[in-house]
């Protein structure tokens, strides 16, 4: 019989039955949702299964594959255990020293001026008032849709000698003789500042703005009230509110930075004198430029790693997160 349909009864023997049924129905309902519960979590863990498969494929197994190699030494696929020398060699590698400090003078420069430049354009893009917001959007945000080879070949020939660049500036008479953005280490390493800087401030600048439009106008309005002005919103509202986003972008642009390659290597290729060469770059140089040494370069790989781990320990702590 169907749960809860009883036949006409009367008196105390009605009770009974229905009160049999209910608890009846209720166990066959309880082994019927138990049933279909683990079949869903059957199903689900078999969807996990497969990406957890995928993730230790393709992410833990190279991970693990590479630091075995890292403690191998050898050119080309002819390769020794060495142990850690690997790891002692690097503290007396010039050329990785050198790639460690272009690489910390692009982070320590460039960082930060990216993520300021674009919590401004953020505040300025978040004002209700501002005619063409959505113009405005799209065109800080466009640059970080396209082409990363593309772009900076763009900005190779704007700042070359005869470049557009130049040219413009002698044409103002701001400058007498063509900069040598690509050739002068100093005016080359701004140029690579310059050009991550355009690539990526619209990308962090998104974050911001999505935080922003979350905020409850009326924080801003009893602040007006109160008689704060811009500048003091800016610095007790906006910031304290956007402190989670400030602190991820400011992970993720660390990492992006210390795993730079593209801009260099179509821009300056490292030069001149490796005045640019970046840790990623001196990495694919080991492997794939020189005689390989995968060992070695496997080694610089994990320095990369440990430079990640560092610095964003550093940047939890320096922002307070006392659950990182």
């Amino acid at each position: 019989r169907r749960c809860g349909y009883t036949r006409p009864a009367s008196g105390r023997s009605t009770l009974i039955l229905a009160s049999s049924k209910e608890r009846s129905c209720s166990r066959m309902n309880a082994r019927t949702g138990a049933r279909l519960q683990r079949k869903s979590q059957a199903i689900g863990w078999i969807f996990v299964s497969v990406a957890v498969l995928l993730i230790c494929a393709f992410y833990f197994y190279p991970m693990i594959q590479a630091f075995l190699l890292s403690l191998k030494s050898g050119k080309g696929t002819n390769l020794h255990a060495a142990g850690l020398a690997n790891y002692r060699r690097l503290f007396g590698d010039t050329t990785f020293l050198a790639a460690v400090k272009n690489t910390f003078t692009y982070l320590i420069i460039q960082v930060p001026i990216m993520i300021v430049l674009a919590l401004f354009i953020s505040v300025l893009l978040n004002d209700s008032g501002l005619k063409f917001r959505g113009f405005f959007r799209t065109a800080i945000f466009l640059p970080c849709v396209t082409s990363l080879v593309a772009y900076s070949v763009i900005f190779k020939y704007l700042f070359g000698q005869d470049g557009l660049v130049n040219t413009a500036l002698i044409q103002l008479h701001l400058v007498s003789q063509p900069i040598g953005w690509l050739t002068d280490p100093f005016w080359a390493k701004a140029t690579i500042i310059i050009a991550i800087t355009w690539r990526w401030t619209g990308y962090n600048m998104i974050f911001y703005l999505s935080a922003l439009q979350n905020v409850d106008s009326s924080i801003y309005e009893a602040a007006r009230i109160d008689g704060a002005g811009p500048v003091r919103q800016f610095f007790g509202i906006t910031v304290p509110l956007l402190k989670p986003i400030i602190l991820f972008t400011s992970i993720t642009s660390t990492i992006g930075t210390l795993q730079l390659f593209d801009e260099v290597m179509n821009i300056t290729k490292g030069g001149p004198g490796n005045a640019t060469t970046t840790i990623s770059q001196y990495i694919y140089n080991l492997s794939f430029k020189y005689t390989p040494d995968f060992g070695y370069a496997a080694t610089v790989s994990y320095s990369v790693v440990a430079l990640i781990v560092l610095f964003s320990i550093i940047q939890f702590k320096a922002a307070g997160d006392r659950n990182g």
